[in-house]
């Protein structure tokens, strides 16, 4: 914990308990958990965990880059740690979300290259090979 704890305050972000907890959470598992995924998680640590903590330490976390949130379910955010540019699938039978790497991808077709892309967010779905 101690290095999440150097981590988070190369971000500014005071290492407390349960942030530290959260962090370790998603370092660990990297399976683009919900908030309720976490909080069900985390609490057997820490039962006086709210979700609203877990919630206000996602955004915090995304706000200063360290984390990224998805929606590919149109119900609720998945969250991961920030790493390399990729995209996902996400398997609309066992609500699975796969990571796909990808290169250098030019996103913008001619006539759009003095657009800044910030962002790259490619979301595919279907049925995955174990359930198809």
């Amino acid at each position: 914990m101690r290095e999440i704890g150097n981590l988070l305050l190369e971000y500014n972000i005071k290492p407390s308990n349960p942030r530290l907890h959260i962090y370790s959470y998603l370092d660990k598992y990297r399976n683009h958990p919900t908030v309720e995924d976490i909080y069900l998680e985390v609490i057997e640590s820490i039962p006086t965990l709210s979700k609203t903590t877990v919630y206000n330490t996602l955004d915090l976390f995304e706000e200063k880059e360290l984390v990224k949130s998805l929606n590919v379910d149109n119900i609720e955010k998945h969250y991961e740690l920030i790493i390399e540019d990729h995209s996902h699938f996400y398997c609309e039978k066992c609500d699975n979300i796969f990571d796909i790497p990808y290169k250098d991808i030019n996103f913008l077709p001619s006539g759009y290259e003095n657009f800044k892309i910030k962002e790259k967010n490619i979301i595919l779905k279907g049925i995955c090979p174990k359930c198809r």
